[in-house]
């Protein structure tokens, strides 16, 4: 079973979007050190508990910064962009960093309404484009834009031999089904709490069509985990997390990510609290041994081939540990 890393670089309470880049680039070259698989970061716009904008640009940074991870978004919100922008800043990375960039997209706004009439300012239209979109970025990474194409003869600079794994990213069937037509590598984010993961991997696998990106299907699910040396200590540092999506989802301003003492303190009604124990069942918490039976048993229960792991601490130090413990229990070659 591979292991992967998700990592949407949360800023925490009392530090800054400065530390929390630096965090995640220490994070990163751990990730690399341990042997994880990949390493993905995500695209939030117009928030201040965020620091991903841009995952082109931290990309960039992270693969100079790392020897053998491959380094992906998770992902790219296609439908605020040109698929011809994206495909030339993938093929950039793929040039400078072959056979380690991942293409990971996505189809949410990644933010308020206010953002998406920025980031799509002139061109908004009700139609939805996304799957066009889709096959418009294959097209230009595989250099076919023949004299029936839209833009006969357009290369995506540079020209390289190799193509970034492309995958299609969501929470629904809909995006599974795109990636199945298209041959593409499918991923659940499980760990939005979203049902009908298990339904949406195995239809995925039923309707795949063999790609030149792939010969067989690949899924894979990201799961939040909080793993640490005793079973008190990975319930604590799981309560910041809990807290950051009950505020998300009573939708709240989120300036912060909140450390432990401040969930401590916070006055949860009995709404809250039915809500952070529907939450809770969507968690992996534990010590190193009960991670790894979880772990497996959600492998097995979606029939993923990866796991992407999202572990979002406010203590560095007890995210770093949670990852160190899982590379161990799994006896990962770093």
């Amino acid at each position: 079973m591979k292991l992967s890393v998700l990592d949407q670089s949360h800023i925490a309470e009392g530090r800054t979007a400065k530390d929390a880049l630096m965090e995640t680039t220490r994070l990163a070259q751990e990730a690399d050190r341990l042997g994880f698989h990949r390493y993905w970061i995500s695209e939030h716009h117009a928030t201040r508990a965020l620091a991903h904008s841009s995952p082109e640009v931290l990309l960039a940074h992270l693969a100079a910064h790392t020897k053998r991870i491959r380094l992906g978004s998770g992902g790219v919100m296609l439908p605020h962009y040109s698929a011809y922008k994206v495909a030339e800043n993938f093929r950039l990375l793929e040039a400078l960093h072959p056979g380690r960039i991942d293409i990971g997209l996505g189809r949410a706004p990644g933010g308020m309404p206010l953002s998406t009439r920025a980031l799509q300012e002139g061109k908004f239209t009700t139609v939805d484009r996304y799957p066009q979109q889709v096959a418009d970025l294959i097209t230009y990474l595989r250099d076919e834009t023949g004299p029936t194409h839209a833009y006969p003869g357009l290369l995506a600079a540079p020209v390289i031999e190799t193509i970034p794994e492309l995958w299609l990213l969501g929470s629904s069937f809909e995006s599974a089904r795109i990636s199945a037509k298209l041959g593409l590598g499918f991923g659940f984010a499980q760990f939005f709490g979203v049902p009908g993961g298990e339904q949406a991997i195995r239809g995925y696998r039923a309707n795949f069509q063999p790609s030149s990106f792939n010969d067989k299907p690949h899924a894979l699910a990201a799961v939040a985990v909080f793993c640490a040396d005793t079973q008190e200590e990975a319930e604590r540092i799981a309560k910041s997390t809990s807290l950051f999506f009950l505020m998300l989802h009573r939708g709240g301003r989120l300036d912060y990510f909140p450390s432990v003492e401040t969930a401590e303190a916070y006055p949860y009604d009995e709404i809250d609290i039915e809500f952070l124990n529907q939450r809770r069942s969507n968690m992996i918490v534990g010590t190193p041994d009960i991670v790894k039976q979880k772990l497996e048993d959600i492998r097995e229960r979606m029939d993923a081939d990866e796991l992407m792991i999202v572990t979002n601490t406010h203590s560095f130090e007890a995210r770093i540990r949670s990852f160190q413990l899982v590379a161990e229990v799994f006896g990962m070659q770093g």
